[in-house]
């Protein structure tokens, strides 16, 4: 994603680029997290609580930088930037992406159903979001592709952006908001 990056001047490739860093910090807390819970058979519920709860709120806070991150992109270039360079290698990364958050979307949500844990339920939310965005990414960096000089390529850039940062901040608050409500109060 950063070699793609600096062969384009796509505002959704930067933000894509960011986006992508941010996520992966959460991806490994809740591997972090879920393997430390399965590993051993002596945490106590308090703590698997703890430790889920933990997990919950850094995969919120991943979704809602990501998506603070996006605005403040889209922002500073609103008023003079124009979409360009070669953004192929990041339309095939975006893509894949898509094809691969999707698929981990699907078996989270499968495996949600089957035996319900808040870590898992947070991954299928963050995949959910990673699989949304993605195609948001995708269909910008197509219209910067197919027609990098048509007038409404640059609003395609610009507006994609701002609509993955509503979303992800959204999805942010609304997965904190659920991890908050569930807290356990400590006697």
């Amino acid at each position: 994603t950063g070699i793609a990056l600096l062969t384009s001047h796509s505002t959704t490739q930067l933000a894509d680029f960011l986006r992508r860093g941010v996520e992966l910090v959460a991806i490994f807390i809740s591997w972090w997290v879920f393997h430390r819970l399965h590993r051993s058979g002596t945490v106590t519920d308090s703590r698997q609580a703890q430790l889920e709860r933990a997990a919950g709120l850094s995969t919120a806070g991943a979704m809602a930088c990501s998506g603070v991150i996006l605005l403040g992109v889209t922002l500073s270039r609103w008023s003079s930037f124009e979409p360009g360079g070669n953004v192929l290698s990041g339309l095939v990364i975006a893509v894949l992406g898509l094809l691969t958050n999707g698929w981990f979307w699907r078996r989270y949500t499968v495996l949600t159903h089957e035996h319900y844990s808040a870590v898992i339920a947070a991954q299928q939310q963050l995949y959910w979001a990673k699989t949304t965005v993605d195609l948001c990414v995708t269909t910008a960096l197509s219209a910067v592709a197919i027609a990098p000089t048509h007038p409404l390529t640059r609003y395609i850039d610009l507006l994609g952006s701002m609509m993955v940062a509503g979303y992800l901040l959204w999805s942010g608050f609304r997965t904190a908001r659920q991890y908050q409500s569930n807290r356990q109060v400590e006697p």
